[in-house]
């Protein structure tokens, strides 16, 4: 089985100034699942949410996490241990929703698995959709460990490998042959591993104003990459990082 991105979300420590500016920018509308938790919305359907900091995160900076599926999270969590990784919070239910784990690769870059409930096929957005995550990025410690952990955990195969120098390789991931997402060793500039989520936009350089207009600060970009597409990254209102993508300028 090759397991994919379902979810992302944003735990911030302002859920109101997030929805107006990713709503701003990105286009999404929200709904209130619980009073701490609120499902972005886009045409197609939710796409993730945005969640109130907890207690034990307060002054930490906000941050996007990404929820890979797994049919059982125990035993996912397991076997992640077994090659090399980490289980930062141990699985929990949320109820009628699904059974969930924060864990980390072998080169310290974190993300979430998530079995939902009840199993079975969901009707989530196509990665194309304006407003969903065309793209899951991972930063990582050294490259070849990350790819053998994450290749052996959910049966990812690799795609075309980009040289950069002296930045190293940038390597393509897929699930059924299709592209879902990228990998490199992280800049030394970058704190530490982590995972980056690109959100489709529809023209990159209006998607880059809205972000200035709405509060937000530009970080990197907007520049076409490889494949013709064009991409900027920023930051939120609250320092939380994001980047958007577009097949326009």
């Amino acid at each position: 089985m090759q397991n994919p991105f379902i979810w992302h979300d944003l735990i911030t420590p302002d859920v109101e100034a997030a929805k107006t500016f990713y709503g701003a920018v990105v286009g999404w509308t929200f709904e209130a699942q619980m009073p701490e938790y609120h499902v972005a919305k886009i045409k197609e359907g939710g796409m993730g949410g945005i969640m109130a900091q907890p207690d034990n995160m307060k002054g930490m900076p906000p941050f996007w996490s990404g929820y890979i599926y797994v049919t059982d999270v125990d035993a996912a969590c397991a076997k992640i241990k077994k090659l090399g990784g980490k289980v930062h919070r141990e699985p929990w239910d949320v109820p009628h929703v699904a059974r969930m784990a924060v864990v980390g690769d072998p080169t310290g870059a974190n993300f979430n698995i998530m079995a939902p409930i009840p199993q079975g096929d969901s009707k989530l957005p196509p990665p194309s959709a304006l407003g969903a995550v065309g793209w899951n990025e991972a930063h990582v410690g050294e490259l070849d460990k990350a790819w053998a952990f994450y290749s052996d955990m959910f049966g990812w195969t690799k795609g075309t490998v980009m040289p950069m120098g002296e930045m190293g390789d940038y390597m393509l991931f897929q699930i059924d042959g299709k592209d879902i997402g990228g990998m490199m060793k992280k800049m030394e500039a970058m704190p530490m591993p982590m995972w980056l989520y690109y959100f489709n936009v529809d023209g990159i350089d209006a998607a880059a104003a809205r972000i200035v207009a709405a509060g937000g600060k530009i970080a990197m970009g907007p520049h076409q990459v490889p494949g013709g597409q064009w991409i900027v990254s920023g930051l939120d209102p609250q320092g939380g990082n994001f980047s958007l993508l577009s097949g326009t300028k």
